[in-house]
């Protein structure tokens, strides 16, 4: 088969890779038919994210059908139409009978496109099939619903529920890239009183105004004062960060208000200063996190229900063996105005029923 293989900082290329087979019982494989790229893949190539080693097919959103199976699962059989979780779970450890899955320690956690092959290939083996495939409402087509193997989650989680919004809070979402777009859809479950997005490019301004932002902001345009003015100089009483550099995160723990928190969900490559001197008489609580994927299930019903937009953030869809170009323009998002990239994106007309 064929994936795309990352050969180190700045090397990647779609090339012949070995067909995944079952290595553990627990395990399934995947035929994938669609397949999304990441900000954290980017993260990768630029070698922000050390532990992946070279030879490592990336990727870890996908959809696809599942073809073969181990002999210990028992939730999901070939033939069925899963979603693949960007997170593993053992179901075992401490932390997964916590559903704190993205810290499994035992041999789950973030581990596709990370510490072995990921999604953006033609087929994937999926450890931990139970609790790490779901199967997919008929009404979702592939491209939709990739967006709900982490995306969605992250913002939700990371973002929206470690922020812990609340009816008539003032929320800032600096980053207006697909998950900063996904926390700013999902804090409106919340009514807040209003949503400030904070962004370099225009294109993604106008579509967090299109989710629910009530006030958008060019990163470059002073968004503190113009949170500060929204506010009576209070400040913002959640900010979430969803870009992952020093400059971002530090305009952050700005804009929050005393007692406020900053929630960051950006990938982070360089380290930040913290500035104590300034917060420690604040109370504000910072918190970061890997997304869990607890709430999956949840998004997944209601997307089926038409209550998530996942539609508007698919701006570009490619077949799979045009892997290249789909990254050059996900990379590239400020000019080509790319905001979620699928390839594959094959749509289910007919849904087999199993048998009771």
């Amino acid at each position: 088969m064929k994936g795309y293989v990352f050969h180190g900082p700045g090397q990647s290329a779609w090339e012949e890779v070995p067909d995944p087979v079952i290595k553990d019982a627990a395990d399934a494989i995947v035929r994938v038919d669609a397949v999304s790229i990441c900000g954290t893949d980017l993260h990768i190539l630029k070698g922000d994210v050390p532990e992946v080693r070279p030879g490592t097919v990336l990727g870890h959103e996908a959809v696809g059908e599942i073809v073969e199976v181990g002999g210990d699962v028992h939730a999901v059989r070939p033939g069925d139409r899963v979603l693949v979780s960007c997170i593993s779970a053992c179901g075992r450890c401490r932390y997964c009978w916590e559903k704190a899955y993205g810290q499994c320690r035992g041999g789950g956690g973030w581990i596709l496109g990370h510490l072995i092959d990921g999604t953006q290939a033609e087929y994937v083996r999926v450890p931990f099939a139970d609790l790490s495939l779901h199967a997919l409402p008929s009404v979702l087509d592939g491209k939709d619903a990739v967006l709900l193997a982490d995306i969605f989650p992250t913002g939700y989680e990371v973002g929206v529920l470690n922020g812990h919004v609340h009816p008539g809070d003032t929320v800032a979402v600096v980053g207006a890239g697909p998950v900063g777009l996904a926390a700013i859809a999902t804090a409106q479950l919340y009514a807040p009183g209003r949503v400030v997005a904070v962004d370099l490019a225009a294109a993604r301004l106008d579509a967090a105004r299109g989710l629910g932002a009530d006030a958008v902001v060019d990163a470059r345009e002073e968004p503190e004062q113009l949170v500060a003015d929204l506010t009576d100089g209070l400040g913002a009483d959640v900010v979430i960060e969803a870009v992952g550099v020093p400059e971002t995160f530090e305009l952050c723990t700005r804009m929050v208000r005393p007692g406020g928190h900053v929630a960051n969900v950006g990938v982070h490559g360089r380290p930040v200063t913290l500035h104590l001197e300034d917060l420690w008489i604040k109370n504000v609580t910072i918190t970061t996190g890997l997304v869990d994927t607890y709430s999956t299930p949840t998004l997944l019903r209601m997307a089926a229900a038409g209550r998530l937009p996942t539609s508007s953030l698919v701006t570009h869809v490619f077949p799979l063996e045009r892997m290249e170009e789909a990254y050059d323009v996900f990379s590239r998002s400020a000019v080509t105005g790319a905001l979620k990239v699928v390839l594959g994106g094959e749509q289910h007309d007919v849904v087999a029923v199993r048998a009771a």
